[in-house]
């Protein structure tokens, strides 16, 4: 079939498997293009399909020489309809692994549940024995709860007062108001408890009882904070209340793995285009401005560069990791230096439908987004016949 993006709303509903394909193999490039990382050899990655878990997979792979479990929840195809971008991706991945002699399983489930766990457990045992790193990189609206059996929906939401801004349509390019209810405290509680530590404590828990965890292992997992203009929304909302969770988290697990001299670290991350961003009012229109600032300052990085540069100057650089007041990892310094954030801001006041083209990124974003879905890379014919049936070597 001849496979072209169609849009609702912030989703695609279509993806192209030899898009997705050049996408893992850019990334592997350029991954290799900096050099090896004397780093983890067996590492085990939840949500490992798009975005930062997917870098990470890559980074690990291919970077430094790992071998990898990854675990995600994507669709597969059928035939007629193509599978969600996540597992072309996957189903590349794997492949471009074993042509390099690397070893990779991948497992296709619902990571907060007790079987997926178990199923990871048992690959690990009777394939690489321990872990030596676990990046935990989940972003799902919704949480089937493993122990209640009840279904949490977090939501996007200020907490206190109505929040109102601008944000833009980047399909259309339309900049408007866009004014948000406060949350009540069920919607504060359910977003942690989707979005929070909790999830990622039961998984090093489990790898840990399993004595799968090596002597040094190490954790990461992703979050985020932003600047002024989206706290309110972001940092201070809902989302916000989930990641001060996760944060704190860390020093639980890293209390727990004190006898195996275990780590737990948050690496707060930049901004990027990614599904669930797509869909946070106000978001997109930041990113548009921070892409045009960055980039015009040479120092604009996608999910690859931003992991590659954690793994390489951060977490694997031979010396103590260097963390902030809180312990977080910030590999989010560039887009929060003071001379990025004031250009930010001017601009964020003269934003308008008409200028945005000039003043910021649209075009950027609107191709990031496409890319997600495996569309807009160079090398690839769009208009040839492609076999969306793509099969995930270790699922299939």
């Amino acid at each position: 079939m001849i496979i072209e993006p169609r849009m609702r709303g912030f989703i695609c509903l279509t993806s192209h498997p030899k898009g997705c394909e050049q996408n893992v193999k850019n990334q592997i490039e350029y991954v290799k293009s900096k050099g090896s990382i004397d780093g983890p050899k067996r590492v085990l990655v939840v949500g490992a399909s798009t975005g930062f878990g997917l870098a990470s997979r890559i980074s690990s792979a291919f970077g430094c020489g790992a071998a990898t479990i990854g675990v995600f929840f994507e669709k597969p195809p059928t035939e007629g309809k193509t599978a969600s971008p996540g597992w072309y991706n996957s189903a590349a991945f794997e492949n471009e692994a074993k042509n390099a002699g690397l070893y990779a399983k991948s497992i296709n489930g619902d990571a907060y549940s007790k079987e997926v766990k178990q199923q990871v457990i048992d690959i690990i045992k009777a394939d690489l024995g321990q872990i030596d790193l676990v990046i935990y990189s989940l972003a799902s609206p919704v949480r089937m709860h493993p122990e209640t059996g009840v279904l949490h929906r977090s939501s996007l939401k200020p907490i206190g007062t109505t929040f109102t801004n601008k944000t833009v349509d980047f399909h259309s390019g339309n900049v408007t108001q866009v004014s948000i209810e406060p949350a009540n405290q069920e919607d504060i509680d359910n977003t942690v408890v989707v979005m929070g530590g909790e999830d990622w404590a039961m998984w090093m828990e489990d790898l840990k009882k399993a004595n799968l965890l090596a002597p040094g292992a190490t954790t990461i997992a992703y979050s985020y904070i932003g600047p002024s203009v989206t706290e309110a929304v972001y940092r201070k909302g809902t989302i916000g209340r989930a990641k001060d969770h996760l944060e704190a988290t860390a020093f639980n697990i890293t209390d727990s793995l004190k006898d195996i001299n275990g780590k737990a670290y948050v690496s707060v991350n930049k901004a990027l285009v990614t599904q669930a961003s797509s869909a946070i009012p106000v978001i997109p229109l930041y990113i548009s401005l921070l892409y045009k600032i960055m980039k015009a300052e040479g120092i604009h990085e996608g999910c690859i560069e931003q992991i590659q540069r954690l793994y390489s100057q951060r977490l694997f650089a031979g010396k103590d990791v260097p963390t902030d007041s809180n312990g977080r990892i910030r590999i989010d310094d560039w887009e929060m230096r003071d001379d990025v954030q004031e250009k930010i801001a001017d601009l964020w006041s003269k934003a308008t439908t008409e200028n945005l083209s000039e003043i910021g990124d649209l075009a950027g974003y609107k191709n990031d987004f496409l890319n997600l879905f495996g569309f807009g890379f160079d090398g690839v014919d769009y208009h040839a016949d492609v076999n969306e049936i793509v099969n995930v070597p270790s699922i299939t």
